[in-house]
């Protein structure tokens, strides 16, 4: 059976070297990231190239995400490169000092408005939390605080405030301009870091969709403000992304496990993609197998039910890309065994709204009731496949389509597979047996196996799957000659 957790890798200088991508394609990649906070428009325009060229060449549909740098907060420079700031000292974050102008004493920041929202007491975090500040006072332009965990403290590391409540807007001109670019290599999706509510999505979609793109939108769940505002960014969303970085540094890491499977549930719940992200196979940056934690980090998150699981600097900097992507894929199908991640009472008692969704939801439940081995849905948009992909189940479901952005989209959907295909008859029986054809040349399905088919009255029009069918391999012939 093939894995059904998808892999998003991070594409960098690690993965621009000859066959690199090729074999991360091998090991079981699913989709790309670029990452707009390192490299230039041109290097990854020329790594969006590559990715589509070889999706191509090896019939390997590839997602591409475009992820966004957002409003990340963060410290000036210091004249000598780095202070080394010692547990009971004084320092200061104060605006007015230039942003490469910093010593042992203060050190300037990307936000000045920050001294609008912190008060003593608070706790202001450093470098993903490596250095721990109480403010003592704030004054003018200037927060004077006392270190309570010192260290090393270097150039342009981020500032989160614990709890949240730095306030900073959701898209800045960098990644208005980002959008644009991801438009125009035809990004499958965009992620907007540091959401706070679902109006930072929409402004995300609407701007893509004025720059002419047609992807979807993944918010980032890094703030501590956007736990309070979950379902407005879910529903405004077409997948969210459990950011543990920054997210873990807000809320602390020992709240972090329990949030993520919160959220985990609660996007499957209102029929929402979920990528989990970050330091995932950490160690496989210079080692070639991962620890044992990280082993347990990326099972359950499948366990859990995440449609994805996703590689940061494991792959874009990391000495061997594809032996992680490798690693990776082989945990998440040992995980995908375990009965609990095909057991699922999803909307058992809901009421639906559209025709399309019930006949998905029927689908899964049928399935799951009947011993079929496969699902075919001859979808445009993709919207049936990821209904169904919201229900636990160890069928494979194939998104059947002409549409190649579809066949892209669905890429981050567990459990779905993009396969080629449009349709050439009127004929619904010719049709069937078309569709089990296909199945049967990629050896997904054998004689006598049950087969469930979804698909509309309507050839070529989204939103207009109506019909359910079960077929069982070897009759389908018999019933095209009629």
């Amino acid at each position: 059976m093939p894995r059904r957790t998808k892999i998003v890798a991070t594409f960098g200088p690690a993965t621009d070297a000859p066959g690199v991508l090729e074999a991360m394609m091998d090991a079981g990649l699913n989709v790309v990231r670029l990452n707009m906070s390192h490299d230039s428009h041109d290097r990854h325009r020329e790594r969006a190239r590559r990715v589509r060229e070889a999706a191509l060449a090896k019939g390997h549909p590839l997602g591409l995400l475009v992820d966004l740098q957002g409003p990340k907060i963060r410290i000036g420079r210091f004249a000598e490169g780095a202070v080394e700031l010692a547990e009971g000292a004084d320092f200061a974050i104060d605006a007015a000092c230039p942003l490469d102008g910093g010593d042992g004493t203060r050190v300037g920041t990307t936000l000045p408005s920050m001294v609008e929202d912190v008060a003593p007491g608070d706790l202001l975090l450093l470098d993903d939390g490596a250095i721990e500040l109480r403010v003592k006072a704030v004054s003018g332009s200037r927060i004077d605080c006392t270190v309570v965990l010192g260290g090393k403290l270097s150039n342009n590391k981020g500032i989160n405030k614990k709890g949240g409540g730095l306030s900073a807007p959701a898209l800045t001109e960098k990644d208005k301009a980002d959008i644009v670019f991801a438009a125009e290599v035809k990004a499958d999706y965009v992620a907007v870091s540091f959401v706070c509510n679902g109006n930072d999505v929409r402004l995300a979609r609407q701007l893509l969709e004025e720059a002419g793109g047609k992807g979807g939108i993944v918010a980032k769940i890094e703030r501590a403000e956007a736990l309070t505002a979950l379902e407005d960014i879910i529903d405004a969303s077409d997948a969210v992304m459990v950011a543990r970085g920054d997210l873990g540094v807000e809320i602390g890491d020992a709240e972090l496990p329990a949030v993520q499977k919160r959220l985990i549930s609660m996007a499957r719940d209102r029929n929402s993609v979920v990528i989990t992200a970050t330091q995932m196979m950490q160690s496989m940056i210079e080692n070639p197998i991962p620890t044992r934690a990280e082993v347990f980090d990326v099972a359950n998150a499948v366990l859990d039910g995440t449609d994805a699981v996703m590689l940061s600097a494991e792959t874009s900097v990391g000495k061997n890309p594809a032996k992680v992507v490798e690693a990776m894929s082989r945990i998440c199908a040992e995980a995908e065994k375990e009965r609990l991640v095909r057991r699922s009472g999803h909307r058992i008692d809901a009421v639906f709204g559209r025709v399309d969704e019930a006949i998905a939801m029927a689908t899964m439940y049928t399935a799951n009731h009947l011993g079929v081995k496969a699902i075919a849905a001859l979808t445009e948009s993709g919207s049936t496949v990821k209904w169904m992909s919201r229900i636990s189940s160890g069928i494979p479901i194939y998104a059947m389509t002409r549409q190649v952005p579809t066949r892209r989209k669905v890429t981050l959907f567990r459990g779905v597979y993009p396969v080629r295909f449009d349709v050439s008859s009127t004929n619904i029986h010719e049709v069937n047996m078309e569709v089990i054809e296909e199945l049967l040349r990629h050896g997904t399905v054998q004689e006598g196996d049950l087969v469930l088919i979804t698909k509309g009255d309507r050839s070529g029009v989204e939103g207009q799957t109506n019909i359910m069918k079960i077929m069982r391999v070897g009759e389908h012939r018999l019933l095209a000659g009629d």
